[in-house]
């Protein structure tokens, strides 16, 4: 089997690629819901993140408020890193578990995780596909998605490495700056080349 990993940037279009690649039986982990999972309500990694953060970045019914805790991180790189020790670990833990029960046969599964390069899991797969559009595009999507300022958009994109950056580092490429039907046409090209 061929372990790929999918990364890119917050606001690139990864969401969608990986949709594509499950409509076409592709199997696909995503780090982000394996993280919101580590941060489960009774769970040890929320334990861990109220011992660190304090108990205000709980909501009355003490769920982890994932805004507030958001403000925390995306502004004060040492929290950001406090949490990423925190969830990273158990993320990975999860990501090998969905690998090992895949069926042996399986041509390829692929892992979606935003801080592939950043936290150096690159290293970890057979081949790596970054998603990528330009900043301006990125920053747009995210003020439009999660309802952020411009300035708060641009914080959160700048707290990842620079796309172009990734770009160079990539086995493939699937740019999202055009249309839905250029993107899906880049897709089944990729996946001709992961079933070759």
């Amino acid at each position: 089997m061929r372990r790929v990993a999918l990364t890119g940037g917050i606001g690139t279009g990864k969401s969608y690629v990986t949709a594509r690649l499950r409509e076409a039986g592709v199997p696909v982990v995503d780090a982000d819901v394996l993280a919101r999972q580590a941060v489960a309500p009774d769970s040890p990694g929320l334990a861990a993140v109220v011992t660190r953060f304090g108990a205000d970045i709980l909501t009355r019914q003490g769920l982890l408020d994932r805004a507030r805790l958001g403000e925390i991180v995306f502004r004060d790189e040492a929290a950001r890193r406090d949490l990423e020790a925190i969830v990273h670990p158990v993320v990975r833990v999860a990501t090998e578990q969905f690998f090992a029960q895949l069926p042996r046969d399986t041509p390829c599964a692929v892992a979606d995780i935003p801080l592939l390069y950043e936290t150096g899991r690159d290293r970890q797969f057979d081949a790596v596909i970054v998603v990528a559009c330009d900043r301006a595009t990125q920053v747009e999507r995210v003020v439009a998605r999660d309802g952020l300022s411009r300035a708060e958009a641009e914080r959160r994109v700048a707290a990842q490495w620079p796309i172009a950056e990734k770009v160079a580092r990539a086995d493939y490429v699937i740019r999202t700056d055009g249309t839905f039907a250029e993107t899906d046409e880049q897709v089944d090209r990729l996946l001709e080349k992961l079933d070759a």
